[in-house]
This record gives structure tokens, sequence and C-alpha cells, in this order.
């Protein structure tokens, strides 16, 4: 398979490159099904979470990168699939469910689309609605905005969240709401976390 060959011999050489600064890659060993959520500053951001990931990463990226023979293959390569950001894409959300029912793990930027600031954009809903529906952990991730001027990208990795109690003391009207509030803390509490070690 095309990730394969992608993952194990180019993988190695990019990090080797790259000599990406990782906090609580710990958090990323986990078994069974998982959502990883990250901010998005890079196109690069998918392969770097998909080499520094001990696992196979399931991407959902948006349409228009699908529609050249080369940008098919290269995101196919990192097991993506397409998403219409213009409209709720239902098929593309009941893809990413398949995928978590088969215990394997998703991988979105919640944001939408890459920031063009220095600080994370609101964050869709998305996520949340998959993690509430799958009831499977979701592992936040935040990069660091400097990470591609300095050529050495920094990356903290938070703990694992459940979200089981959230969905059983919450009211169904707001749920997704306060799923979504919840994944936009913890990513910037590894945001202060990160730029506090980085001074």
């Amino acid at each position: 398979m095309l990730y394969y060959l992608v993952r194990y011999l180019l993988g190695p050489l990019v990090l080797l490159f790259l000599r990406p600064v990782i906090y609580g890659l710990e958090n990323l060993r986990i078994k069974g099904k998982a959502i990883i959520i990250s901010n998005h500053i890079s196109m690069f951001d998918p392969a770097l979470i998909a080499f520094i990931t001990p696992r196979p990463v399931h991407f959902m990226a948006k349409a228009e990168l699908f529609k050249s023979a080369p940008g098919r293959v290269l995101f196919n390569a990192f097991l993506a699939f397409p998403v219409n950001r213009k409209e709720v894409d239902l098929n593309s959300l009941k893809r990413a469910l398949r995928v978590l029912d088969k215990n394997k793990i998703f991988g979105i930027f919640p944001e939408g689309t890459r920031s063009v600031t220095n600080d994370m954009d609101i964050l869709e809903k998305g996520a949340a609605f998959l993690a509430v529906r799958s009831g499977a952990p979701v592992i936040p991730i935040y990069i660091h905005y400097s990470s591609y001027r300095t050529f050495r990208p920094k990356v903290m990795i938070g703990k694992p969240i459940n979200i089981s109690d959230i969905v059983a003391n919450t009211n169904k009207s707001t749920l997704i709401d306060v799923v979504t509030y919840e994944f936009a803390d913890a990513m910037n509490a590894l945001k202060i976390e990160l730029e506090a070690v980085c001074k």
C-alpha cells in the first residue's frame, strides 16, 4: 500500500531532516478507536501527525485537493478522503464514523481551514459530532505557529479526552456545543503550555 511506502520510507527521512520537538508522545500510544484533533497552520500538518503517530491516521481533507491527479495520489497516500466544506457533508461524516467503527484512528482539523494568524480560529462542530456519535477518546494536539518557519516543528500532545461524563450530564440540545468548547479549551491549554516551554 502506498501509505506504508510513504510512512516507512519517506517518514524517517522527513523526521530526521525536521527533527521535531514533541511533548507528550506517549499520549498517541492508544489502542482501539480514537480521534486526533489539531490546530491547522500548514498543508504539511497531516504528514507531520501521520509520521509521529505510531498507528495509521485517516484524515478528512477539502475536496478541492483531490481534483488533480497529483493531489489525489498525495492525499490518498495519507489515507485522506474528501469533504465538501461548503455544506454539511453527511457522506464524509459517515465515512469517518466507519473508520472509527473499525477501531482505527481518525484525524481532523476542527478549525476547518488553515489559520492565517497566530491564534486558533473558532472550532467547527464536526469533531464533537464524531466524538459523541462514536464514543471515541479524543487526543488534542497543538502545533506551534512558528514550526515551519524555523524548520523545527514543535508539537504538544495532550492526554486523551473521554467525553462520556459530558454526554451523561449535558442536555442533548447543547451537547455538541459543550463538547466543542471542551476541545477548544484543551487545545488552548496545550498552546499555553507549549509556548511556555518554547520561550
